[in-house]
């Protein structure tokens, strides 16, 4: 099992940026991918960025430039620095890891929002 926890949310202004990490504990060794997804009020979870244990990166359109996944093996830990902020990226921003097995696991989330 793992567990994630994240951190780094919180207010600022469009054009601004954020860094949010999150730290994976537990059985780290069979984690494959992590992930960042967040979910706006009334919408559905969507993913942001995932960034694989070889180090290949995918990103949604609407931050590509703008967004930077990265992970540190040793550390456990995944990192989404945010640049650019607008205020259609408010939501809760969610870690997520995958393990090889398939099994999955979602932190608590971590809430960012962007004032215009």
């Amino acid at each position: 099992q793992v567990q994630l926890v994240e951190s780094g949310g919180g207010l600022v202004q469009a054009g601004g940026s954020l860094r949010l990490s999150c730290a994976a504990s537990g059985s780290t060794f069979s984690i494959h991918l992590m992930a960042w997804y967040r979910q706006a009020p009334g919408k559905q979870r969507e993913l942001v960025a995932d960034i694989s244990s070889g180090g290949s990166t995918n990103y949604a359109d609407s931050v590509k430039g703008r967004f930077t996944i990265s992970r540190d093996g040793a550390k456990n830990t995944v990192s989404l620095q945010m640049n650019s902020l607008q205020p259609e990226d408010t939501a809760v921003y969610y870690c997520y890891a995958r393990s090889f097995t398939s099994s999955t696991s979602w932190g608590q989330g971590t809430q960012v929002t962007v004032s215009s």
